[in-house]
């Protein structure tokens, strides 16, 4: 049966209208594919090429410059040298052992860098490059790129390694880097790719390790195209890393540097503070060591003489040395009696040279006694009698509150490894880490830096400062990072009687100045440049009851670990405090005859800002001080330390 004309005309124009819908679905996806593949084969063709043949692209993390460090005069401490080394890639090498041995023919190989490499090859990633060969010269290098065909996965590199130009100068203050290490991995959580990198270097004691967010920077890269045997042929794209930062310590490196060279011979500590700006002038421990002997690894031999030298040359004894400090203690214990008002400074006690308390006899270190002594000559003479008196008058909880007020105690902020709190006791410190209750015997020990009393030498520094001063002195470190200053450790007023401070400085003048002062020997007689102190010397071991009979045994009798650390404190000039200055020598007997003298060159040094006139000394002294100033000029020239001239 013919269907109408109508209905046939009909779907006619349907078939027509849906022909065109669907046509025209069909050109939008047509030409929408038509425009991506002209994206895709025209404008990221390069893109996509490369994605294609990634088997032959590279990405490589670019390390960054690691930051500087500079003094306080912009000489150079520690700085990036070029240093070249070969690696190999594991999955690129194909036969390891074929291509180490045709490479040992080039070029030749450590046995020991060599074992390393091989393990490291075994266990890490296959593409992970691995040192082979480091710090080689450049000829072997030019070997190594000539022969490349023949050493598939085998690449020559320069990369920068750190050193240290002035050595031993600054090895506990800005410390050393080494290579990354398991354990370095294992305490950063989620370390960056960057810690990867075969020999990649980070601080690992000292401004190094404390700073290393600032001094490491952040990475770079770069994508690489590579033949079928690894070989870069060309470079595609980079982006630079950002270099670390530059950091300028407060130390002066003039005066660093003859602070070393006098402590020569000893196992001792000296540090100087500005005391305006609480800047650290001079943190000096001795002996000290090279710390590029650590850069690359020390040998086990150079390590084990380090640690077998008697007078230990690897702790920093400026901040971490904790020591009974002796009689340099004894004006926290006047000053707290005097703000107590528990003394007068004319009232006399009586020094038959001991005080006997609760049927035990404490000595004076004067056999004999000093008689009756006012507060100016005990502090001139040292009576420990007389501060004896004092520790029973005022107790221990008002002595210990004035030795933190003067930074004993204290775990000052500095980017140094191991800075130390030292100890300031109280009733309660006894009671929770001795498990026995305070008597009267600690306080005594207490009043004259002995007992349970411990401080470091940048501690006494910082004391010395504040007293001077009157004001909370903070000791800074780093001067600025990236030409940025940093805080000052100039600090407020302590709040203390300005008198009683102003009588502590007198009797300190006079330890210094008069001719019954202990330290009268060792005095500036420069005028203008004359200096207060306080000479000290702490028992580093048990008195029988035999020699306390008898009183103090000399140093001189006892092998040289038994014998009683010397300490010195001051500051000057008297009327202006600039410096503020403490030094100690291990077991060197007496603060007195070991350190005072070390102590006043020091101040003089910094005083003058190089050699001070011989004027400046006592005139029985010129003669020998023209020959040490002469012997010292010559060690800070010494073979070797030419490199540091030209720093």
């Amino acid at each position: 049966m013919r269907r109408p004309t109508r209905d046939t005309a009909e779907s006619q124009r349907r078939i027509t209208r849906r022909g065109l819908v669907i046509g025209g679905l069909q050109a939008g996806v047509m030409t929408a594919l038509a425009l991506r593949m002209r994206h895709l084969q025209l404008e990221q063709a390069d893109q996509f090429r490369l994605l294609a043949d990634e088997n032959r692209i590279n990405i490589q993390l670019l390390p960054p410059a690691r930051g500087r460090v500079f003094d306080r005069n912009g000489q150079i401490i520690a700085e990036n040298i070029p240093s070249y080394r070969i690696t190999m890639i594991r999955e690129q090498a194909g036969d390891v052992d074929a291509v180490i041995a045709r490479l040992a023919r080039l070029v030749e190989l450590d046995p020991g860098e060599l074992e390393k490499a091989r393990r490291d090859l075994r266990d890490l990633r296959g593409d992970t490059p691995v040192t082979v060969a480091d710090r080689v010269t450049w000829e072997a290098i030019s070997r190594v790129a000539v022969n490349a065909p023949a050493l598939p996965g085998v690449m020559p590199e320069v990369g920068l390694s750190r050193r240290y130009p002035l050595r031993d100068d600054y090895a506990h203050v800005v410390g050393y880097v080494g290579a990354v290490s398991d354990k370095d991995l294992e305490r950063i959580e989620a370390p960056e790719a960057l810690l990867r990198l075969p020999r990649f270097q980070i601080g690992k004691i000292g401004l190094e390790a404390r700073r290393e967010d600032l001094l490491r920077g952040t990475a770079g890269s770069r994508r690489v195209e590579v033949n079928a045997a690894g070989r870069i042929m060309r470079e595609l794209d980079r982006q630079e890393g950002q270099p670390g930062a530059d950091i300028q310590i407060t130390l002066d490196n003039e005066l660093q540097g003859y602070t070393h060279a006098r402590l020569k011979g000893e196992s001792a500590a000296a540090v100087v503070i500005d005391c305006e700006s609480g800047d650290v002038l001079v943190s000096a421990s001795s002996p000290s060591y090279d710390p590029n002997l650590f850069v690359r690894g020390i040998s086990v031999a150079n390590y084990r003489a380090l640690l077998e030298n008697p007078y230990r040359p690897l702790p920093n004894k400026a901040v971490q040395g904790i020591y009974p400090p002796g009689s340099t203690f004894k004006m926290v214990t006047a000053l707290a009696a005097l703000e107590d008002g528990q003394i007068d400074i004319n009232e006399t006690v009586y020094c038959p040279g001991h005080k006997e308390i609760s049927g035990r006899r404490f000595h004076c270190w004067k056999r004999g006694g000093h008689g009756n002594v006012d507060f100016h000559r005990s502090l001139r003479e040292s009576c420990d009698v007389y501060y004896y008196e004092l520790a029973l008058r005022t107790g221990i909880e008002k002595i210990s509150a004035m030795a933190e007020r003067l930074g004993l105690g204290e775990q000052f902020d500095l980017p140094m490894t191991s800075v130390a709190q030292g100890l300031v006791p109280t009733r309660q410190w006894k009671l929770a880490n001795r498990g026995q209750p305070w008597v009267v015997g600690d306080s005594i020990n207490a009043s004259i830096g002995q007992g349970f009393v411990l401080a470091s030498p940048m501690q006494l520094a910082v004391m010395t400062a504040r007293l001077a001063t009157s004001r909370q002195i903070t000791p800074r470190l780093v001067k600025s990072i990236d030409g940025v200053e940093q805080p000052s450790g100039r600090g407020e007023d302590m709040g203390l009687n300005e008198n009683n401070l102003r009588e502590v400085r007198r009797a300190m003048y006079a330890v210094s100045n008069s001719n019954r002062g202990t330290a009268y020997r060792s005095r500036i007689v420069e005028d203008a440049m004359r200096m207060a102190g306080k000479t000290g010397t702490s028992q580093v071991r048990n008195i029988s009851s035999g020699e306390r009979a008898t009183g103090v045994l000399n140093n001189n009798a006892l092998p040289r670990t038994q014998r009683d650390h010397a300490l010195f404190v001051d500051y000057a000039p008297y009327d202006a405090p600039k410096y503020a200055v403490a030094v100690i020598v291990e077991h060197g007997g007496g603060g007195s005859t070991a350190a005072a003298p070390i102590a006043r060159d020091i101040t003089l040094q910094a005083l003058y800002g190089g050699d001070p006139p011989l004027e400046a000394y006592p005139t029985a002294d010129r003669p020998r001080i023209r020959t040490q100033q002469e012997e010292l000029r010559q060690q800070r020239l010494r073979p070797g330390a030419g490199e540091k001239d030209r720093a």
